[in-house]
């Protein structure tokens, strides 16, 4: 039963993934830039809230300072691709991505030991908080005005010829081949043994160690994956936006993710997607009026919390049990009829 259930999930998720893909493509084709803009930013987004589930949903640790990795992503990023002419687009990939895990590291490393729940999660505000400070004061880094003069690099692959980002819809389409390539990154790590032990830990740490699982490693490497993950967000981001300003690291830009997987479930790996797509949408479509888009998403927000806690993909499956209860219900006893021989 449990191998049928694995294969229809996988299908399932094969099925939204393909849709999702799909949605994406066809952007470039109904949509004017602006739309593409904004489409190339949700999926920078996707990346950041799935990386930031991984600890959150996945291993059940809150950090309010997940801001801090993808600032760290972004201003490696931004800075080879303003001081280093004709610096590969993968390198900088690297960068951000190596720069977002070892700051990750090196706060998990500090804050793992020595605080747990609530405490961990302010002590990670403050570490992005201090982040944030050092950008804001630093000339090397902008200062308030932000770092500027970010070029869109040019990428280059072998039996190709060149392909200039800066051009068209080429940086749409390449983030978009790079957030498939993250996504599946993160959906194997969800759904590995890994990510079982993760699982497992957020359920019943005390079981999960007398098994003999190594909590404290496998939650600093849950940690060093987030990271990465919101590093290559931030990576991305750079030369889509070509300017950073220290907002990437204030505490509200870490509010982010958080809202993105309350609103579309953390229990489910797809869930943070839609809180992604629901949160831009219900923020371009009200940008019109002053102060409305954050009543909307409140409001919004509000309701999902209080009548589905699970968020909207949890909503979705709670609707689903509830249609099929009906027919389960009638399908026992004429299973039971059938199996004593009886004609139903």
């Amino acid at each position: 039963m449990s191998q049928v259930n694995d294969t229809r999930g996988r299908s399932v998720d094969l099925l939204l993934g393909g849709l999702l893909i799909a949605g994406f493509i066809s952007v470039p084709f109904w949509a004017d830039k602006g739309l593409v803009f904004l489409a190339s930013v949700a999926l920078v987004h996707i990346v950041f809230a799935l990386s930031f589930n991984t600890i959150f949903g996945l291993c059940g640790m809150v950090s309010f300072g997940h801001a801090a990795y993808f600032a760290c992503g972004a201003y490696a990023s931004g800075l080879l691709l303003r001081n280093w002419e004709g610096v590969s687009i993968f390198t900088v990939l690297a960068a951000g991505g190596l720069a977002g895990g070892l700051l990750a590291v090196l706060i998990a490393l500090l804050a793992l030991r020595r605080a747990s729940g609530n405490y961990f999660a302010i002590l990670t505000l403050a570490f992005a908080e201090l982040l944030h400070i050092v950008i804001a004061k630093s000339e090397w880094f902008g200062r308030e005005d932000g770092l500027t003069g970010i070029k869109r690099p040019t990428l280059e692959l072998p039996g190709m010829m060149p392909i200039d980002l800066g051009q068209g819809q080429n940086m749409f389409h390449f983030i978009l081949a790079v957030s498939c390539v993250l996504v599946l990154g993160a959906w194997v790590v969800w759904h590995s043994g890994f990510g079982r032990q993760l699982a497992a830990i957020r359920q019943e740490p005390d079981r999960a160690a007398f098994l003999g699982l190594n909590i404290h490693r496998a939650r600093l490497s849950a940690f060093a994956l987030s990271g990465i993950g919101a590093g290559f967000a931030g990576a991305m981001y750079a030369p889509l936006a070509q300017l950073l300003t220290p907002e990437v690291a204030h505490w509200s830009f870490s509010a982010l993710p958080i809202l993105f997987c309350l609103l579309g479930g953390t229990a489910i790996f797809w869930g943070p997607v839609a809180g992604v797509l629901v949160f831009l949408g219900l923020e371009y479509s009200t940008r019109n009026i002053l102060g409305l888009s954050e009543v909307v998403i409140g409001c919004t927000l509000l309701l999902v919390v209080l009548v589905f806690p699970g968020g909207l993909a949890g909503g979705v499956v709670r609707i689903r049990d509830l249609l099929c209860k009906p027919s389960a219900r009638h399908a026992a006893p004429a299973l039971n009829a059938e199996v004593q021989g009886v004609r139903p």
